[in-house]
């Protein structure tokens, strides 16, 4: 699962996708508040932002902010900015109120030097075709000794139709993405694997997936999660926060955790 807005990042506005890409879009607007995958990623974030020495005063970049929903939650550590390119996530945004919300590209910020002590970037890096281009950007706009929390999916060998429907460039395993991150001057404080117990449900629907080879067009997770479900699937999750919240470093898990210095 990704903040699906962020796709934008890497499309031409007159792409053949651009208007099924902003249907859908639109569709995640309306799920980011009551779809198990978005509200357990904002758990274990909640915990792990409720570790850092953070202030009232912190200055946070929401990059790759989507509709602007992460920002609510940001707001309880700081004063948050959110950075959007898609024109519709871009609105949203700032319909929220949730702080000021700047047009733009990870790969090329409009902010100065040092402007944020905390940036998060969640599941965004993945649709972009040179991911340490944007961790390098988000080193610039981070002041020395500053914080920067990234999310992805985890494991290339489970790709599936949801990646090919949000447009993703890859999948990471923790050591690709303290890869990149190193290669853009950051150091790993931690790291974590999150989303684990269902990941051998995923494992077993996504082989089942190759072995049909489906004939009709890519399917994004978001859309085979059934209304009385929702609530089961969000349980384990909120476990998984309480480990990670104490301390705990998952091995394994369907989505990666960073927090670079």
């Amino acid at each position: 699962m990704a903040d699906h807005a962020s796709r934008a990042l890497t499309q031409s506005p007159k792409s053949a996708d651009t208007l099924m890409d902003a249907g859908y879009e639109l569709e995640t607007h309306a799920a980011e508040d009551h779809h198990w995958w978005y509200r357990g990623r904002r758990r274990v974030l909640r915990q792990v932002l409720a570790s850092l020495p953070l202030s009232p005063a912190t200055r946070i970049l929401d990059a790759g902010c989507g509709s602007g929903r992460n920002m609510l939650m940001l707001g309880e550590f700081g004063q948050v900015t959110g950075l959007e390119p898609a024109g519709a996530s871009l609105s949203r945004a700032r319909e929220r109120a949730a702080g000021a919300v700047t047009a733009g590209t990870i790969e090329a910020m409009p902010f100065a030097d040092g402007a944020f002590e905390l940036a998060v970037c969640l599941d965004v890096i993945e649709h972009l075709d040179d991911d340490r281009a944007a961790l390098t950007e988000l080193r610039r706009v981070v002041a020395p000794g500053g914080r920067l929390v990234v999310t992805v999916p985890a494991y290339q060998w489970i790709w599936s139709s949801h990646d090919e429907v949000n447009h993703h460039r890859r999948r990471y395993t923790r050591r690709t993405l303290l890869a990149a991150a190193s290669d853009a001057g950051w150091v790993c404080e931690r790291s974590t694997h999150f989303n684990a117990l269902l990941l051998p449900a995923a494992i077993a629907y996504r082989t089942l997936e190759r072995v049909r080879r489906p004939s009709g067009p890519p399917v994004s997770d978001l859309h085979r999660t059934p209304g009385w479900l929702n609530r089961t699937l969000s349980q384990p999750l909120h476990f998984e926060a309480w480990l990670i919240r104490s301390g705990r470093r998952m091995p394994v898990g369907l989505s990666l955790l960073a927090v670079l210095r």
